[in-house]
């Protein structure tokens, strides 16, 4: 690869020789201007305005513009000048660790390589010790006429450095958020997350630019002269969210239909459940998990009754053992009169029972 900067890292007293790369490439399609009546091409002409005569790459210089219009002609040996260590030097200030890098500061992004045998020493240890402490390299060097700021970190067995632009450079974010005061419930936070659960991970190396592959399929087809146009297929933009749980539950289904694992309830194979919105305000507050794989209000009360039938099931089979410790397999009538009486006076509590016995004696 083609180096665009030559220099060297300095790392206290440690200077380290190292090219520039560029770490990154652009894949977009590039159009040119035409004429469209007869497709001629249209080019830019770099033209002085004081004789108006076209001048040619190597007699073009730069030039500051004063408030007033004049302009100050500035060269390259006045900027190699200037008294900046950073001129030719990548001059590392700190070790931090990469998470205080906030992503919006990221710019373009090089390699270091190692420039010349005498450098390879050095450059290793400032690799490994970057390896070993975990952090990245804030640097400070001079490119393209002007002072930036840079990240270095280590990729595979490469020193990486991330231009980073200047903190004054990042724009607050004001006007940007919603203005409403708005309130989402748990039961959407629920959702949510079980959409996020069911979209799952993608490995990036998968994705890639369908919109360019579609342009040059088009350029192709036209180059050679087999150029049909079709109308584009537009999906339908989506409109106001009226009911968002509904729009999440639906694109949980979706979701899942895309994987390939059914178009059913969204609580089938493991993942999170997703319940009908019929159910009241009041159970799902009572019961705010019941989304995302929590049994519904109405399957609780389900299962509470069963929960009753089966104690009173089970009170029942012990009093009939305490009492007559002798059922018959044959299910006889005496068997399940003393059984179900034992029952009665077991769920009835001793109160009741003491209440039974005058009444009996009085009868006598």
């Amino acid at each position: 690869m083609r180096s665009i900067w030559n220099g060297a890292i300095s790392f206290g007293l440690v200077s380290i020789p190292i090219k520039l790369v560029n770490a990154t490439e652009s894949h977009s399609i590039s159009f040119r201007q035409i004429h469209v009546t007869d497709g001629g091409r249209v080019r830019y002409r770099k033209v002085c305005e004081l004789d108006g005569e076209e001048v040619s790459s190597d007699e073009i210089g730069k030039g500051y513009e004063e408030a007033d219009g004049s302009i100050v002609p500035i060269t390259d040996e006045d900027l190699a000048r200037l008294p900046i260590a950073t001129a030719k030097t990548i001059e590392i200030v700190s070790f931090v660790p990469a998470d205080q890098i906030d992503p919006l500061q990221m710019d373009s992004a090089y390699y270091l390589a190692a420039n010349g045998a005498t450098a390879a020493k050095p450059y290793t240890l400032l690799r490994e010790a970057l390896k070993r402490s975990r952090k990245v390299a804030i640097a400070k060097f001079a490119l393209r006429g002007r002072e930036r700021l840079g990240m270095l970190r280590v990729v595979d067995d490469v020193i990486a450095m991330h231009g980073l632009l200047w903190p004054d450079e990042i724009r607050a974010p004001e006007g940007v958020a919603p203005e409403a005061s708005v309130s989402v419930r748990e039961a959407e936070l629920d959702l949510a997350d079980a959409l996020m659960a069911t979209l799952g991970e993608v490995e990036i190396d998968s994705l890639h630019d369908d919109y360019r592959e579609a342009v040059e399929a088009m350029i192709a087809a036209k180059s050679g002269g087999a150029f049909e146009p079709s109308e584009a297929v537009v999906e339908p933009a989506g409109g106001q969210v009226i009911d968002l749980m509904a729009a999440l539950e639906n694109s949980v289904r979706a979701a899942r239909a895309s994987r390939g694992e059914g178009g059913g309830e969204a609580g089938e194979g493991g993942k999170a459940e997703v319940t009908p919105l019929r159910r009241k305000a009041a159970a799902a507050a009572a019961s705010p998990k019941a989304v995302g794989g929590k049994k519904s209000t109405a399957a609780g009360g389900r299962g509470a009754a069963a929960k009753k039938s089966a104690t009173a099931k089970s009170t029942s089979k012990t009093a009939a053992a305490k009492t007559t410790g002798k059922k018959a397999a044959s299910g006889s009538r005496s068997g399940t009169k003393s059984t179900a009486s034992a029952a009665a006076k077991k769920a009835a509590g001793g109160g009741a029972a003491k209440k039974a016995a005058p009444r009996k004696r009085s009868s006598a």
